[in-house]
């Protein structure tokens, strides 16, 4: 009796095995790569009076968990450049910038778009707006997900900006796109059995996220700064654009080695992506007056 209860727990644990198996290459998305158009730069690439200028600039950023990532890159960047020196500051209070520093904070809460548009406001219109030469913020990539309602995000976002450049003329203010994740991951067991049901949740949550960014390079490539984060993390580090498909039209996916968890920048994608917006800020920074 006791053999054959070993026999038939054995026969339960392979059938297990096997029907997840099936549920993780059920939910899993396909990864395609392409030659991007786009050139990436080197922090080599740029002369030393260049990030000098940058150096000279009071600049805020806020945002959430992957801003501290990127944060994080850049402290390892500088750490490990000479000619780059930026005193990083966390604090949300404007008496702190008397000094040429770049200073980031927490805004708002994640899942809700509208509170980090609100409290950037708040901050900027608090003496914030008058301290600083640079001033952006960003959202996460929970804060859109499917279900979300980026039009009407979008339209808030740009309602809030625009009053902030008109009370704020000598600030320059960075858009930036909405990050993205990396396909679900085929070890996670949970994951694949809650999706299931609907293969393509990677891509679909990453496609409302593509509707924000794309109305936001729309409204302002090639006539304001823009960081394109969105873009930055879907190019690795051979200059391939990383892509699921849905539907035949190609959804953007966050590269898969820049991450740890599918969503949050690991050490590879935090250098990366913080390495990029400090060439964005120094172009800035050297612009003509």
């Amino acid at each position: 009796m006791v053999k054959i209860a070993c026999i038939l727990l054995l026969i339960v644990v392979l059938l297990g095995a096997a029907t997840v198996g099936l549920l993780v290459r059920a939910s899993s998305v396909r990864v395609h790569k392409e030659e991007s158009l786009h050139v990436i730069r080197r922090l080599a690439d740029i002369p030393v009076e260049a990030w000098d200028r940058l150096g000279q600039k009071r600049i805020f950023f806020g945002h959430q968990s992957v801003g501290y990532n990127i944060i994080e890159g850049i402290q390892d960047l500088v750490a490990g450049n000479e000619s780059v020196s930026l005193n990083v500051v966390e604090s949300k209070d404007a008496k702190t910038i008397a000094n040429p520093m770049f200073v980031h904070a927490k805004v708002g809460r994640n899942r809700s778009p509208e509170s980090k548009i609100a409290e950037f406001k708040e901050l900027m219109e608090n003496e914030f707006g008058e301290k600083v030469d640079i001033a952006f913020f960003k959202f996460c990539y929970v804060d859109m997900e499917k279900g979300s309602n980026p039009e009407a995000i979008f339209t808030r976002y740009c309602e809030v900006m625009d009053s902030l450049k008109s009370r704020f003329p000598e600030v320059v203010f960075v858009h930036v796109t909405v990050p993205l994740r990396a396909p679900y991951r085929r070890r996670a067991i949970m994951a694949a059995m809650d999706r299931l049901l609907d293969r393509s949740a990677a891509l679909q949550d990453n496609e409302v996220r593509e509707r924000y960014n794309a109305l936001l390079r729309e409204r302002v490539r090639g006539k304001e700064p823009l960081f394109d984060l969105a873009l930055y993390e879907t190019l690795d580090a051979q200059g391939q654009h990383h892509y699921g498909v849905r539907h035949g039209h190609k959804i953007p996916l966050l590269v898969d080695s820049y991450t740890s968890d599918g969503g949050h920048l690991n050490t590879a994608g935090r250098g990366h992506v913080a390495e990029q917006l400090l060439i964005t800020l120094q172009d800035l920074a050297n612009q003509p007056q």
